[in-house]
């Protein structure tokens, strides 16, 4: 969903509507989309910033990182962001630190899909857990723990490091 930067009213425009994206869209190869993302942005023209609002929801699946069982993940995500005209960009000739979170527009169209896939994106978790309780598949049977399923036992480590293992716990 295109918007044109020049049709933009004065007192801004509010959108709502849903979202599809295929999975290869999303950057957790294993995510699955399972309800379409929906939408609600509000978007201004401030000088030449442009000030988007907005919320998305949607239903994704993930694979736990631990037990291999997949798992439904409900977003609920709100987010501020402000584009600025990609010719300011041009204009300086540094990278700095104030720069590293700024994001621009080029031309006079903002694409709003590609806004929403990269919001959605930003709410997935660095490893993605069914449970924070999860504790996986025995590394000896491959059986899930949690299901009381494994009765191996667990070795103890050698005794002979336990004197270096009290020493790394006094240095922390």
């Amino acid at each position: 969903m295109l918007i044109d930067i020049d049709r933009l009213p004065k007192e801004g425009l509010r959108l709502s509507g849903d979202f599809e994206f295929l999975n290869l869209d999303l950057v957790e190869e294993n995510a699955v989309v399972l309800e379409p993302a929906h939408a609600e942005i509000a978007v201004r023209l401030i000088g030449e910033e442009i000030l988007i609002r907005g919320e998305i929801t949607a239903q994704l699946s993930f694979v736990c990182s631990r037990c291999l069982i997949p798992f439904e993940f409900p977003v609920a995500s709100k987010f501020d962001l402000i584009y600025l005209p990609e010719e300011l960009d041009a204009l300086s000739e540094e990278l700095s630190d104030e720069k590293l979170g700024q994001m621009y527009y080029s031309g006079r169209q903002l694409d709003l899909r590609a806004v929403v896939l990269e919001q959605l994106n930003l709410t997935f978790p660095a490893k993605p857990l069914c449970a924070p309780g999860c504790e996986g598949i025995c590394a000896v049977c491959g059986e899930l723990i949690h299901d009381a399923a494994c009765s191996c036992l667990v070795k103890e480590s050698d005794p002979r490091w336990n004197k270096i293992k009290f020493n790394v716990r006094d240095k922390s």
